[in-house]
């Protein structure tokens, strides 16, 4: 029976888009789903949106929306960033649904029914942003949130409270019997310091606003937001429902529960939801894993400082693989990272486009041209045979340390291993000159076998890379025709595999970033300028509509699309334009695959001159549009027929 894993992301509440720091955690969460599946794992990974409280109520008010509406446009921002981030989730909790809801009443009857929570009155300083009461003690200078820095308000109210005195001393007992229970280090200390000063019962009802789950024993009550919000890790596996199966799998028999959640919401996670499972007698079966935050070089991201980015625009100009490497790689463990546009661009071309692209395609390259693509394994000795064994050597401590990384949520140094083994293999070329021995007739198993120890280095790189760069793994192992046995977990073993038979051409993963265009476009996303900044426009000069009449634009149809075989750059295309089914050499290899272009509506200048580019016959020319260095094709509706004129 496989083991399970069951993973969640804290269920977010933005006031609208969601910027880089938020994509961080549910990419982060996606890519120990996607490990854990490669080890064999059974995963189920939740994440979704809190959508109770006072601030949500504030901002649906300001919105002039109802709060229903709002918080409906938040989830379906939230469910269209994860498809555009390919965040492979198994469901999405909303605290509005009734199956979270009447889960939600029911916990909150049995621990008033068990005297876990009881009626009394409160007054205290209270923080909207964080849903939080704090103390005296507790504020900034100014009666300020310690957590957010904004103003707190005194609020005295009836409120329900939960006894989280009763089970202080079985907190602390229970960290220090699971020394690994919240992680980083750091973190565990800030929460066993925290405890250890003393915990006051937690006020866990509302009654000066009513959206929210209602007390079923007493109405004019309103559960906390935070109480109602951390009960979906377990509302959503079907707790207290007539099916529990789920919640009987992944939670109660299950192997491994991890919550990943930023620092500052820790406290609600390392303490009120511990005990409020203790209260409940559920097992607390989960580990806590508290990351730092994504910082500007001024700060913190704040649409008045100029210095946001959402990570829709990323992923739109640069793709989903630059922007998931990055945004998992840059954030160190157990600390804060900053997003610097020159960091972007820097770590896509540096470790992706250069590091591994240039070595893929170097050396697929070199087995075309010297062994015709079919490269075997050689197993005697020779002069390079040190350098090849300190590869494979090198391979195996860094397959070990990626895996003991990944166990400890250690993404980022894990993909510092990959790129210790990806350099490496690079410095194999270095030292073998595999252009010398293909001189040499007398050395060509020498430079068989270098060529070998290339290929099956990336094999095992693109396998770690696997869970990280989602669309390059599947192309190299295209490229490199590595079989499906080949491609997982259980085949990170150099020389498993004994043959590569390579692909006529080397795929292109990425393009590299012209960092005096992109630098400059980023900036000017982060300052909320909707359009790139201003180049200088030249003007042809002018013609005559005599002159443009001459030219025949058509409506066609992609209805195929092939690699050009003698040149990387382009492509050849069979477009349907009504008269014919034309050929048409096009170069763009380096913005599309041609698999993405088939089936596309596009503009076809139909009365170009037929020319041979490259030994293929081109008839024509489809329209596209450069923005700061990129090829955008120009795409025509389908509302349009088949060779419809475009005027």
């Amino acid at each position: 029976m496989k083991k399970t894993f069951y993973i969640t992301t804290p269920i977010y509440y933005p006031s609208g888009k969601f910027h880089i720091g938020s994509a961080y955690t549910t990419c982060f969460c996606d890519t120990l789903t996607r490990y854990k599946q490669l080890q064999g794992f059974d995963t189920r990974f939740l994440t979704g949106t809190d959508e109770h409280g006072l601030k949500i109520q504030q901002a649906a008010e300001a919105a002039g929306k109802k709060p229903q509406d709002h918080v409906d446009y938040i989830a379906s921002l939230a469910q269209d960033l994860w498809k555009l981030l390919a965040v492979q989730n198994d469901d999405f909790i909303r605290t509005t649904e009734p199956r979270h809801e009447r889960v939600v009443e029911q916990i909150f009857e049995q621990l008033l029914a068990q005297d876990d929570i009881y009626l009394g009155s409160y007054s205290g300083h209270y923080c909207v942003q964080d849903e939080a009461y704090f103390t005296q003690t507790q504020l900034k200078d100014g009666n300020l949130c310690p957590d957010c820095g904004r103003e707190t308000k005194i609020v005295q109210e009836e409120t329900y409270f939960l006894r989280l005195s009763k089970y202080q001393d079985t907190l602390l007992q229970f960290i220090e019997d699971n020394p690994d229970f919240i992680t980083p280090e750091t973190r565990k200390n800030e929460v066993v310091s925290f405890v250890k000063s003393g915990l006051n019962d937690l006020s866990v009802s509302r009654t000066a606003f009513e959206w929210g789950i209602k007390v079923p024993s007493n109405p004019k009550h309103v559960v906390y937001v935070w109480i109602d919000a951390l009960s979906n890790y377990i509302s959503a596996l079907g707790y207290k429902s007539t099916d529990d199966s789920l919640y009987q799998k992944y939670w109660v028999e299950g192997n491994e529960v991890v919550h990943v959640v930023g620092k500052d919401i820790l406290r609600f996670h390392a303490i009120y939801w511990p005990i409020m499972l203790m209260a409940l007698g559920v097992p607390i079966k989960f580990k806590l894993f508290a990351h730092g935050w994504y910082m500007m070089k001024d700060g913190k991201m704040s649409k008045s400082k100029g210095n946001v980015i959402y990570p829709d625009q990323l992923v739109q100009r640069y793709g989903l693989d630059p922007f998931r490497y990055y945004i998992v790689k840059e954030l160190p463990y157990g600390g804060d990272g900053v997003f610097t546009p020159e960091d972007f661009v820097s770590r896509v071309n540096t470790e992706i486009v250069n590091d591994l692209g240039n070595l893929v395609s170097r050396t697929i390259s070199m087995a075309k041209k010297y062994f015709n693509g079919t490269v075997r394994q050689v197993t005697h000795h020779h002069e390079f045979s040190t350098f090849e064994q300190q590869l494979v050597t090198l391979s195996g401590e860094m397959i070990a340390s990626y895996t003991a990384q990944m166990d400890e949520f250690k993404i980022s140094q894990a993909m510092s291993d990959i790129t210790t083994l990806v350099n490496r293999t690079n410095k194999l070329i270095d030292e073998t000159s595999p252009w010398a021995l293909a001189k040499d007739p007398n050395t060509m198993d020498v430079l068989e076998s270098v060529i070998y120890h290339l290929l099956d280095s990336i094999r095992l790189a693109a396998i770690l890379y696997r869970p990280i760069l989602i669309e390059s793994s599947p192309k190299i192992f295209e490229a490199l025709q590595v079989e499906e046995q080949y491609q997982g977990f259980d085949a990170l073993v150099f020389g498993l595999k004994k043959e590569y038979i390579v692909n006529a051409q080397a795929p292109h993963l990425l393009p590299r970033l012209d960092a005096e265009k992109e630098i400059p476009f980023i900036q000017s996303l982060m300052k909320g300028e909707s359009k790139a900044p201003k180049v200088e426009v030249i003007i042809k000069d002018e013609i005559t509509i005599e002159d443009f009449s001459k030219i025949d634009l058509r409506v066609g149809k992609v209805v195929s699309c092939e690699k050009h075989p003698n040149a990387a750059k382009l492509l050849l295309l069979k477009v349907d334009t009504g008269d014919k089914v034309r050929s048409i050499v096009s170069g763009i290899a380096e913005f599309y695959k041609p698999e993405d272009l088939v089936g596309k509506w596009i503009v076809v200048v139909a009365n170009l001159k037929p020319v041979k580019l490259r030994g293929e016959l081109s008839e024509g020319m489809i329209l596209a549009g450069d923005s700061a260095g990129k090829i955008v094709i120009i795409e025509a509706s389908s509302d349009l027929s088949i060779g419809s004129m475009v005027k």
